[in-house]
């Protein structure tokens, strides 16, 4: 059986990064653009819903105009509460508002490899071990596609990505590699065996989708379409905005805010026009343009702000919030992967985002470390006890222990000690030794980081999938193969 889940919730520290009018103010923008300027939907199948519910729709363009009272009342069906189901039920996670919850992160392309350190195309059995070593990690509370199955053909992979995933884990899986209605409704029919058919699945979903943006103002076809197969079948779906200041949003921080706003309310919209009270949720991973360069940051104080006011908006919107939170710039595990993972992920779990992704990955989501996944973990975790904050009351003064012990004393050995030692924060990456000890020795984070993941891979077997059901999922998977 696998862990226990770790997750934020009751926290003692808040922040309000925007007031209400300024949330007011990007909702009323993002209006403004849909009616005024519009957004592209590359999918006939979405533009006949838009049609025929008042938008202005231009066939040749794509582009569709769409009265604020529309989208609005659309949004308000969108359900603000609902759970993601996990093959364990033990491992539900419940979307309400109260919950911080941590994923892997996807789709990266390349593998730091455990064994060698050097640098290599991701394959499936990459998939499959990520999903394990995460499987045994109380932080991680559920799965993204971390890396590419390289090894398997186009038309197929995602498919056996989710396959290798559920056979390594017993908690929740979100799918963002999956582009297409044909794939999508494979992806369907494999969490319907997976829950014990479609209105099970219906009840508890195992399974959800993850769509992303075509910044500027812009929806994929082919995701969208996927995002409607799914919504069909009453699995949750989000939309990610990614607009990166200066290349596909404005320069300021706020027009990059409605942009991204715009695309991921148009999204969720038409899903609700499609299926209303399907449940949905906002996503966001905004970034500016590094200006030596031109390409993504993956980091820096303009992500950590993004990340904050993301949750506002969805909070304003009624719905859950997906957010990239670590999938740090840094190329290894090192100093920048520390401070901006750090940073990112302390503004999102303050602002009590509810899904944060992104751990085990680095180069701006390329790149997965095993490393990186284990001392992830350990950020969120300082942050976990950081949320608590501290509780005062008779018991925590300790005005008995104080009076037992007296001056001069020690609390080493008092009851009062013993009661509490265990819930004081230990690391287990960080070095606190004594110098001399680690002048010996000559190690550290990463080296401890890379053994434990090896002793989860030798050692952590989480419940197997009935055999059946492998078959199953294998025959689904391989259904979609060009012949």
């Amino acid at each position: 059986m696998s862990g226990n889940i770790k997750s934020i919730t009751n926290p003692r520290l808040s922040l309000n990064l925007l007031s209400s009018e300024d949330v007011r103010r990007i909702h009323n923008a993002s209006l403004n653009m849909i009616e005024s300027v519009g957004v592209c939907f590359r999918s006939t199948r979405a533009l006949d819903i838009w049609a025929a519910h008042g938008a202005k729709v231009d066939r040749d363009t794509m582009i569709v105009k769409v009265p604020g009272q529309v989208i609005e009342d659309a949004l308000k069906t969108a359900p603000p509460i609902y759970t993601l189901a996990a093959r364990d039920p033990a491992q539900d996670l419940p979307l309400d508002g109260n919950h911080v919850y941590v994923a892997t992160d996807g789709c990266g392309v390349q593998m730091l490899d455990i064994n060698t350190g050097e640098r290599r195309s991701s394959r499936l059995q990459d998939v499959a071990d990520i999903a394990r070593v995460a499987d045994a990690l109380e932080e991680v509370a559920y799965h993204w596609v971390p890396v590419s199955a390289q090894d398997c053909p186009p038309e197929t992979r995602g498919l056996h990505e989710l396959r290798v995933i559920w056979e390594n884990s017993t908690k929740h899986l979100q799918t963002e590699s999956i582009y297409s209605a044909r794939e999508a409704k494979a992806a369907v029919e494999m969490a319907a065996v997976i829950a014990g058919g479609r209105e099970a699945l219906r009840r508890r979903p195992v399974l959800s989708f993850l769509e992303c943006t075509m910044p500027p103002l812009g929806q994929d076809g082919g995701s969208v379409e996927a995002a409607l197969v799914a919504a069909e079948a009453g699995l949750p779906v989000g939309f990610m905005t990614m607009t990166s200041s200066v290349s596909t949003a404005p320069a300021t921080l706020a027009g990059n805010l409605a942009v991204g706003n715009t695309e991921v309310i148009s999204g969720l919209a038409l899903i609700q026009l499609a299926y209303p009270g399907s449940p949905v949720y906002y996503s966001a991973a905004q970034t500016v343009m590094d200006l030596r360069t031109g390409g993504y940051t993956g980091g820096g104080p303009e992500d950590f702000l993004f990340g904050a006011a993301s949750n506002a908006l969805a909070d304003f919107y009624h719905v859950p919030l997906a957010m990239g939170s670590f999938a740090t710039g840094a190329k290894v595990p090192d100093w920048q992967a520390g401070v901006e993972n750090s940073f990112a992920t302390f503004m999102a779990c303050i602002a009590m985002s509810d899904m944060l992704l992104g751990v085990g990955l680095l180069h701006g989501s390329r790149v997965w470390s095993f490393e990186e996944l284990l001392m992830d973990c350990e950020i969120f975790d300082i942050i976990y006890y950081m949320m608590k904050g501290i509780v005062v009351d008779d018991e925590t003064l300790a005005l008995d222990a104080v009076r037992s012990v007296g001056p001069g004393g020690n609390f080493l050995a008092h009851k009062h000690t013993k009661k509490h030692l265990h819930e004081l924060w230990v690391p287990r990456y960080m070095d606190r030794r004594p110098y001399d000890v680690w002048e010996e020795k000559q190690d550290g984070a990463r080296d401890w980081a890379r053994e434990k993941a090896k002793q989860i891979l030798a050692t952590h077997q989480p419940e197997p999938l009935d055999s059946k059901m492998v078959v199953e999922l294998k025959k689904i998977a391989d259904s979609l193969e060009v012949t």
